[in-house]
């Protein structure tokens, strides 16, 4: 997998809030894409770190130290083993990278837990 990749025509093709899907390979970690609606499941990923970069909309990442909301141009680290729960009351279109074995809802497995889907 490499070449150009066109965000905006990726998620257009997403109509499923929660539903991730991989559109570049960096080493071993995915760069995935995501719309987000709404409340995510509460969750940790034991052995790495999660990178949220919101590109459109406005995201909150809860957790027990405090939210943190990420606006469009920003970029946020949850650190492995943080708790944390993404929520967009509005809607947020969002990059995440994270290594290409890392399950979408972590150590909390969910009905929004998806199989990796690479476009």
């Amino acid at each position: 997998m490499s070449g150009l990749v066109d965000l905006d025509g990726v998620l257009s093709q997403i109509d499923e809030p929660w539903s991730p899907r991989t559109v570049a390979l960096l080493n071993d970690y995915d760069i995935r894409m995501v719309k987000a609606k709404g409340e995510f499941t509460r969750h940790s990923h034991p052995e790495t770190d999660e990178a949220f970069l919101v590109l459109k909309g406005s995201l909150t990442v809860r957790m027990d130290a405090g939210d943190v909301t990420v606006g469009p141009g920003q970029l946020y680290v949850v650190p492995r083993g943080v708790h944390h729960q993404p929520v967009s009351e509005k809607g947020a279109e969002v990059l995440l990278i994270e290594p290409s074995s890392t399950v979408n809802t972590g150590d909390t497995p969910s009905e929004l837990t998806t199989d990796r889907r690479v476009v």
